[in-house]
């Protein structure tokens, strides 16, 4: 199976990065996150886990931590939007 990887710095939350691999056909097949939460954001990685990346932004994108203007789901949205253009491994 060949796949796809970024690693994105985060803005704004108390995530500092997320490293998130997808295969070839934009099936999510690890996410990791580093800060933040601990317990939710591992639930979070779970249940993107398997999912195409494209549902997984319908779901997350716009989703507010209390009073900041994004949230680690919504972070990873933008993470996700870069893996969709970064290039294949081989």
């Amino acid at each position: 199976m060949k796949t796809k990887h970024v690693q994105y710095e985060t803005k704004g939350t108390c995530s500092k990065l997320i490293d998130v691999t997808a295969d070839e056909n934009n099936v999510i097949q690890q996410v990791f996150f580093l800060g933040g939460c601990n317990g939710n954001l591992q639930g979070v990685s779970q249940l993107v886990r398997g999912q195409h990346i494209d549902d997984v932004i319908k779901r997350l994108d716009g989703i507010r931590c209390g009073t900041k203007v994004t949230s680690c789901p919504d972070q990873l949205c933008r993470a996700l939007e870069q893996l969709k253009q970064a290039p294949i491994d081989d």
